[in-house]
């Protein structure tokens, strides 16, 4: 959430009718408190954790899964990849881990190319937070067949990078709107599911103004997709992010900024008022699905 300053951050120019009628106008900017609308909840929402510097991937990821504030126990902001003592954290217990521990049902609904799984075989490549995750609770990760029978949704959402770039020219081609209908569809058949859109962490620290812009433009079409076909009464939708970036254009790196943490279901009144960091996303998902906060080192949620 960044400044009302359209030199500096996109969200001023661009043209978000789906976010704006799910919230009103000028949810955006950092100097707004608590939002709270007929069907949503926005909290502005700590990604710092206490810590000197600015948040990075890796620790943030992996306190919104696991609900225990990473950076602090590891002593630093770390990223982008996980280092020994973040994957030491993630493996003692995600919401993936607790939720299949509990007999449900859970996934990572981002697919990878064959190229990842090659590069993670040979040792080139090291998972993030968030598939490391998934993996360390005995999930398997999704790839080119998933995303072609529709039981996964593109970072990108419309598959055009799998046909352009990555070579899959037979993947079929979804619009925005539609990728947003199919991460609806596809969450209803889970207890918990995770969709992770990265390319707006690259369009932060690359690119110009107006492309930053038009990515956003891009996000609000799927998240209207999303909207529409979320069903309110029986889900709870969760949008966030680990740090700030493409909100402040005047720079490369990422922010400080709190990053908008956005509630959407029946229950999102109640739900809201226990957001203030990163740090509390997990327990209100395992508040919401019944399950216990855990214990670590004799300290509950630590």
């Amino acid at each position: 959430m960044g400044d009302d300053d359209p030199e500096v951050n996109p969200f001023v120019t661009a043209v978000l009718p789906h976010l704006t009628q799910l919230l009103g106008d000028d949810w955006y900017l950092k100097g707004n408190g608590r939002l709270t609308t007929p069907r949503a909840s926005l909290i502005p929402t700590d990604a710092n954790l206490t810590m000197p510097l600015k948040p990075q991937s890796a620790t943030g990821q992996a306190t919104i899964l696991t609900g225990r504030n990473v950076p602090q126990l590891v002593g630093e902001h770390y990223g982008p990849k996980p280092n020994r003592a973040v994957t030491e954290i993630i493996q003692q217990g995600t919401l993936f881990s607790e939720i299949v521990a509990a007999g449900g049902q859970a996934a990572l609904i981002t697919p990878y190319p064959q190229r990842f799984f090659d590069g993670i075989n040979s040792g080139k490549r090291l998972l993030s937070s968030v598939p490391l995750a998934a993996t360390s609770a005995g999930l398997s990760l999704m790839g080119a067949e998933e995303l072609r029978n529709g039981r996964a949704v593109s970072p990108g959402f419309t598959n055009e990078a799998w046909r352009t770039y990555l070579g899959y020219n037979d993947m079929p081609e979804l619009s925005l709107f539609a990728a947003g209908q199919r991460i609806a569809a596809i969450a209803r058949t889970y207890h918990f599911s995770f969709f992770e859109h990265w390319p707006s962490d690259r369009a932060g620290h690359r690119g110009s103004l107006a492309e930053a812009v038009k990515h956003l433009e891009m996000i609000d079409e799927a998240v209207g997709g999303l909207l529409a076909a979320w069903d309110d009464e029986h889900g709870l939708l969760i949008i966030t992010s680990d740090h700030g970036n493409i909100e402040d254009k005047s720079q490369r790196q990422h922010t400080i900024n709190p990053v908008p943490t956005i509630l959407v279901g029946q229950s999102h009144t109640t739900l809201a008022e226990q957001i203030n960091n990163l740090a509390d996303i997990a327990n209100v998902v395992r508040c919401y699905l019944g399950l216990a906060i855990p214990i670590y080192n004799g300290k509950i949620g630590e």
